[in-house]
Order: C-alpha cells, then sequence, then structure tokens
C-alpha cells in the first residue's frame, strides 16, 4: 500500500507527508475484510499541511516547571493556510467516499510541529461508515505507548502509532464516535498526549476553532487547493533558505580568527 523505497527517496518532506495520508486511507478502519479495509488512495488531491520537525522541542516560556509533569506545547495554525481544510474524492476500487477535514499546525518560532485529518468514510454498497482521526507527529516519541487525545480535558482517546517517515510518524484512533465528533466541532483544545525519549508525557494544545465549519460544509475546489499548496510550498523553501543562511552566518562567525595583539611601543631611545 506505501510507496517503494525508490520513489519515497524522490519525493519532497511535504509531497511525502502528502502521500502517506492518501495512503493510510484504508489503514485501521476496523471493518476486517470489507471496502474500507481494502480501499486505495482517493483520487481527491492530498491536504495542505507542512511536515513535521525531527523534533518536538518547545520554547522555554511554554515549558512547564521541570519535574515528571507533562510538558506542554501550545501550536497555532500554519500561516500560510487559512482555516481548516476538507477534501473529498472516491475510491474507484471500492465506491468509497472519503472526505478528511485536515489542518497543520506550527509552534510560536513557525516550526512545523504536527498536522491533524479526521476522516470520514461513507460506502453506499455496505451502507457502512467509519470516522478515524489521524495525526502527523514528530519523530523522536516513544512509540510504543501509543498516544491519546481529548477534547477540552473530557474523555481521553487512546491511538496507536501506524508507520513512520523521515519527516514524522503517523498514529491513529478508529471508530470516532458521533459524541467525540461533536466534541471536535463545538470545543476548544483538542489535546494530543505522547511520550518523549525520556518517557515524559507531552502535551500538544491543537485549538480546534473553526473545525466544525468545515467538517459541515462543502469540499475545497481543487483549483483553490492546488494554489494553497503551492503558496505553501514556497513559504516552506523560504523558510528552508533562511534557516540554511542563518546557519551558514553562524558558522562564519563562529570560524573568524581572533583579532592579533596590538603591537607594542617602541622603547624610548
Amino acid at each position: 500500500m506505501f510507496l517503494a523505497k525508490s520513489s519515497m527517496a524522490q519525493l519532497s518532506a511535504r509531497s511525502l507527508r502528502v502521500a502517506a495520508f492518501l495512503a493510510m486511507a484504508g489503514l485501521g478502519a476496523g471493518l476486517g475484510g470489507t471496502a474500507f479495509a481494502q480501499a486505495k488512495k482517493p483520487a481527491a488531491p492530498a491536504p495542505t499541511p507542512a511536515p513535521a520537525q525531527a523534533q518536538p522541542a518547545a520554547p522555554a516560556q511554554q515549558q512547564q516547571a521541570q519535574g515528571n509533569g507533562p510538558q506542554l506545547i501550545n501550536v497555532k495554525s500554519e500561516p500560510s493556510q487559512a482555516d481548516w481544510t476538507k477534501v473529498c474524492g472516491k475510491d474507484q476500487g471500492s465506491g468509497t467516499d472519503v472526505c478528511y477535514t485536515t489542518r497543520d499546525f506550527v509552534s510560536d518560532s513557525g516550526q512545523p510541529v504536527l498536522a491533524v485529518a479526521l476522516y470520514d468514510m461513507k460506502n453506499a454498497s455496505t451502507k457502512q461508515e467509519v470516522k478515524v482521526v489521524r495525526f502527523l507527529l514528530p519523530l523522536g516519541l516513544m512509540l510504543a505507548p501509543g498516544m491519546r487525545f481529548d477534547v477540552d480535558g473530557k474523555e481521553v482517546t487512546g491511538g496507536k502509532f501506524a508507520v513512520c517517515f523521515p519527516n514524522g510518524c503517523f498514529a491513529e484512533a478508529g471508530g470516532v464516535s458521533n459524541e467525540l465528533l461533536n466534541g471536535f466541532k463545538k470545543g476548544t483544545t483538542l489535546n494530543v498526549r505522547v511520550q518523549n525519549q525520556t518517557q515524559r508525557e507531552v502535551v500538544f494544545a491543537v485549538p480546534l476553532a473553526g473545525f466544525g465549519k468545515a467538517f459541515d460544509g462543502p469540499a475545497i475546489d481543487p483549483k483553490v487547493l492546488e494554489e494553497q499548496q503551492k503558496k505553501l510550498q514556497a513559504e516552506m523553501e523560504k523558510r528552508s533558505e533562511e534557516m540554511r543562511k542563518k546557519l551558514e552566518q553562524q558558522g562564519s562567525a563562529g570560524a573568524a580568527p581572533a583579532p592579533a595583539a596590538p603591537a607594542a611601543s617602541a622603547a624610548p631611545k
């Protein structure tokens, strides 16, 4: 189901994230051998979010006091993505209609942190409907404990990591109930809970404003989505270039020779 290694090597970090989100459309649906579990990639374009960075580090002001308590990371939406984006398509092999509402989030410094997508898959012939929530999370996390999430501190739902790529790891939770969906629509904050390499809990606080409007609204026009993707790609390339120049400047400054000592004054005759 996933791309071959040779193809993956040719993909940029962002296109890799897009391909992975699409490839996962048929995973973890919880319907065994039905058409949902056999679904191929939907024909719709991929969502717009940017890839996650390798480390889930947070600015110092966002971290709670050192100790065994959770590390809170407040995130905000990717500036190039005006709102949650709904993308729809039909799987030609199974006849399954697949829609997902997605958004990318960054840190206060603008670095990509994670992405969220809630899939709504419907099959008219089998009259089955499945909702799955998926996350793209940073590398460097403990995979065995899985992840958990809740809306505004209410009932906690567990999820499992499915696969990792060079730009991040995907986790998912199937069987999204109507109650949980309503929480996404009406809630304020989605708390995504994981463990870092020291087994300390890390909580990503994700704003949910605008999710309900996007989920219940029409899918984005493919042409608009394409322009949005181009804009986001350009913004990512700009940030990458700025970071490269900054690192080069820091390297040059560190390698600069020390100033020569002043010459000794001539001895009086």
